[in-house]
This record gives structure tokens, C-alpha cells and sequence, in this order.
């Protein structure tokens, strides 16, 4: 059975605009990415006020750029992907949304002038980055003296063993993953940036097994090695993850993810 994915000797841009182009109207479905008390805390965290401009990095379904929408005065939702770019803006306007605008854009050279945005959100995408030291200088490129910052993405142990297996899931799953990293490499990472990160806060989510390698069209080969490689995992490694085993099969797990906020100095 065809997995329909990318190939690998595809420059890894055209292969996410591929894979992601694929399954556009998934991730504007998904009940993982249109909600969740991560996505209100996001908005929280964000101190949206009614004349700020916010851009929203990698929108996929575009749920962060339309929650921020009511809050602030025009909201930019940018995505590498032209196909799901155009899935979000007909789910927002869909909504009833105004003042929403959207750019197709690579997130490592963003087409907008310096200190343009008050805030800059990025939601459950830089895992997919080539290069996310490039990410960050462009978010604080962007953003305006005073603005704010808001990353939600998968969270890589600080253990070497775990951030090995859990970063070889997901590119099992889906090759166009580069990393999920640790808390403390986005600290640099945002650092170096000349942001400073003021709210660092993990979580658990747990995934059913089977609606989270169906997202990503896996074929039945490439779902059962995975399985195979993570039920061949040690004990300690299954147990971090809670992977739940029924009948010899794997039921759901837990992945970690992060919610941090940095700011730019006034």
C-alpha cells in the first residue's frame, strides 16, 4: 500500500508544502488543533489588547490566528504551505473574521518589516523547521519593543535516551519532522535571539495511536514498524510515555509539549 508521502530526495520545503498540501483539510477538522485549554492559555499569555497586530507562524488550520482575531486589531496568519494557507482563510472567514489577513511565508525569512507585530504565535509547527535558530531571529525581528512571543510545540526530554526515541517516532510517523527540542535549547535558542522568556510552562497530551498515525497516511508497513519499534522500547522508556498496550497492540501514549512566552525589551 502507497503511504502517498513525500520523497526523501525532495528539498524538505517542497516536501512539507507536499505532505501538509495533503492534508490541509485534516488539520482545519482536527479537534486537537481547534481547541484545548493550551490554545485559551496561549491567548492568556499573549496580553492581547485592541491595538495590537499579531502574526501567527505556521497557522495550518489557522485555530491561533482565529482565537487571537477578537482581541486584537489585525491578525496575519502566515504558513509555508499556499493549499493549507487556503484552507485556513476560508475556515476563518468562514467565522466571520475581518480583520484577519494571510501570507504565504517561511518562517526562517519572514516578508514582513522590522517591528511590525505585537505579538508572534507559533503553534505545534517548529518541529518542522530546518532551521529554528532562523525562526527565532525573524520572530524577534518582527516584533516591536514590548511585544510578545507564544510557542506551543512537542517537547524533547532532557534525557539523551528519551529525546532519541521520541524524535525517532515522530519521524517514523512523519519524515517531514527535523526535532522536537528540550526546554533548555529553546532557552538558547531564544536567547541568542535577544528575546527574554519569562513563562516556561510543560504539559502532557495523550494521543490515540490510531487517529494520530491515520493524520499523518501512514501505510499498514509503516504503522506496524513503528509499532514494533516502540513496543521494543525499554521498560523505562515505555513507562516515561505511558504507552498503553492492549491485546499486543499500542492503544495511546503521552507526548510532552512546551508553552513558553518571551518578550522583547522595551
Amino acid at each position: 500500500m502507497e503511504s502517498g508521502k513525500p520523497t526523501a530526495d525532495m528539498d524538505h520545503k517542497d516536501r512539507v508544502r507536499e505532505q501538509f498540501g495533503k492534508t490541509a483539510e485534516d488539520y482545519v477538522t482536527s479537534v486537537r488543533h481547534a481547541s484545548g485549554w493550551d490554545l485559551d492559555r496561549l491567548v492568556e499569555l499573549a496580553e492581547p489588547q485592541a491595538t495590537d497586530d499579531a502574526l501567527d507562524i505556521a497557522t495550518g488550520g489557522g485555530h491561533t490566528a482565529l482565537a487571537l482575531a477578537p482581541n486584537v486589531r489585525h491578525v496575519v496568519a502566515s504558513d509555508l504551505t499556499p493549499k493549507m494557507l487556503a484552507a485556513a482563510e476560508e475556515f476563518i472567514r468562514g467565522k466571520g473574521i475581518t480583520n484577519a489577513t494571510f501570507e504565504v511565508a517561511e518562517a526562517e525569512k519572514l516578508p514582513f518589516e522590522d517591528a511590525s507585530f505585537d505579538i508572534v504565535s507559533c503553534r505545534i509547527a517548529p518541529h518542522h523547521f530546518d532551521d529554528v535558530r532562523a525562526f527565532c531571529r525573524e520572530v524577534a525581528r518582527v516584533l516591536r519593543p514590548g511585544g510578545r512571543f507564544l510557542l506551543i510545540d512537542s517537547l524533547a526530554p532532557e534525557d539523551d535516551e528519551l529525546d532519541r526515541f521520541i524524535n525517532e517516532v515522530e519521524w517514523r510517523r512523519d519524515t517531514t519532522h527535523v526535532r522536537g527540542y528540550k526546554a533548555s535549547e529553546w532557552q538558547t535558542f531564544i536567547t541568542e535571539a535577544g528575546l527574554t522568556v519569562d513563562a516556561v510552562e510543560p504539559f502532557q497530551r495523550r494521543y490515540e495511536f490510531d487517529s494520530w498515525t491515520a493524520r499523518s497516511r501512514m501505510s499498514d508497513d509503516e504503522r506496524r514498524g513503528l509499532e514494533e519499534m516502540m513496543l521494543a522500547a525499554p521498560g523505562h522508556v515505555r513507562e516515561h510515555f505511558h504507552i498503553d498496550v492492549r491485546d499486543g497492540q499500542i492503544d495511546s501514549f503521552d507526548d510532552n509539549k512546551l508553552l513558553l512566552r518571551a518578550r522583547k525589551e522595551k
